[in-house]
């Protein structure tokens, strides 16, 4: 059986509106300094903001994608991204902390909302191309970053009441979804197309074990987010600058490993990509770590960006394959949940790096990726389970059945 064709429109849609979604879980970073500067709020108020901002939305994506594994709500797409712009765009307008909190979380539960059916309408734009599935990751990176880069200087211009710009890049995007968005992944009235969406049996067992492995990758991420900036000036002795393109650094090259990891999933497998990601990130973590100097160190920082994100967008996917009819909750889990709770474990590393140094806390984290690449052993690839004469007449059935 040949597999689906990819939509190309429906992908590079569904990347955009990625793009636009995830651009407002960047922006709240960026607002905390002016909300510091402008209103006085203490640190532990914006650890409050942050916690509303990304927990609770993490927290909150499982529910969305079980809501929509019962009876599929694409509207919620451009409706949850609208969501998350109208939030932000009114924390500048609040008069008080916890309108602000509110606020702020209502932002939060629109990206939430948009995360599970955007994940499904990707899918079946990218059918079983795990390198069309990246481009819908990638994305969702490249908005994060945007979202910094655009509303710092829009807020040192106009200060907090420019917020209020910020919901434009929602309202452009969810409009040309709201009139778009079914014609160009269901094709124009009197004509079918193809859906790229898994089919079988749901297999929990495999999703769990996916979700572990998951959740070590995030503790890997988010431990490097949160201090390799500060292990270069700290542990090398480099400027606030350097430190902070290490940061850049890692997170571009994190953009690139999507890509490449999607790549490697076709070619070459979707779990071979998974463990040849995790395998390069184990002598990439030690050879930041060892380099005497901060030029060496940034070398490894791009092979380590590039090793973590490898398996991210095939994560998605396979994920969705172990639970063909809970495809909304699998990328609730992958996308928002499971990431969550690797972050939990920050905390952990901040307390080993007061206690013993950066250079041990960020060693910690070498041991994860093994710990990830044997738990791959006990994975299997349901797509290559599937594909035997049997099952493909079967699917060709069922495709048939949906035209």
């Amino acid at each position: 059986m040949n597999p689906p064709r990819v939509n190309r429109r429906g992908v590079a849609m569904m990347a955009s509106a990625h793009l636009a979604d995830d651009l407002y879980q960047g922006v709240v970073p960026a607002l905390l300094p002016f909300l510091v500067a402008e209103r006085g709020y203490s640190y532990a108020a914006v650890a409050g903001l942050t916690l509303a901002a990304t927990v609770l939305s993490s927290v909150a994506q499982p529910a969305f994608g079980l809501l929509g594994d019962r009876k599929p709500i694409r509207w919620m797409i451009p409706a949850g991204m609208l969501t998350a712009g109208v939030g932000v765009a009114l924390v500048g307008l609040a008069s008080s902390y916890w309108l602000t909190w509110l606020l702020i979380a209502l932002s939060g539960l629109g990206i939430a909302a948009f995360h599970p059916e955007a994940a499904r309408a990707a899918r079946q734009a990218s059918g079983d191309s795990n390198r069309a599935m990246s481009v819908f990751a990638l994305g969702g990176n490249a908005g994060f970053a945007l979202g910094s880069l655009i509303a710092t200087p829009l807020l040192l211009a106009t200060g907090l009441r420019g917020t209020v710009l910020l919901v434009l890049p929602a309202a452009v995007m969810a409009a040309i979804l709201f009139l778009a968005l079914r014609t160009v992944l269901d094709g124009r009235a009197g004509k079918t197309t193809r859906h790229g969406l898994p089919v079988g049996d749901d297999d929990w067992p495999a999703f769990l074990k996916l979700t572990g492995i998951v959740i070590i990758r995030s503790v890997v991420f988010f431990g490097i987010t949160s201090f390799v900036a500060l292990y270069f000036i700290h542990d090398l002795a480099t400027s606030q600058v350097i430190g902070g393109a290490a940061l850049t650094v890692f997170l571009i090259a994190g953009a690139c490993g999507t890509l490449i990891g999607g790549w490697v999933a076709d070619r070459f497998g979707r779990l071979r990509s998974i463990r040849i990601g995790f395998a390069v990130a184990v002598p990439a973590i030690a050879g930041m770590l060892l380099s005497p100097t901060w030029p060496a160190a940034m070398i490894f920082v791009v092979i380590t960006g590039v090793a973590i994100f490898m398996p991210f967008a095939v994560f998605v996917i396979l994920g969705q394959d172990y639970l063909p009819h809970r495809i909304g909750t699998a990328s609730g889990v992958t996308v928002g949940l499971a990431v969550s709770v690797g972050g939990l474990f920050t905390p952990v590393l901040g307390w080993l790096g007061d206690s013993f140094g950066l250079q041990v806390a960020l060693a910690v984290l070498i041991v994860l990726p093994l710990i990830a690449l044997g738990l791959t052993a006990f994975l299997k690839d349901p797509r290559h389970e599937r594909r035997q004469p049997h099952d493909d007449a079967i699917t060709r059935a069922a495709d048939d059945g949906a035209l």
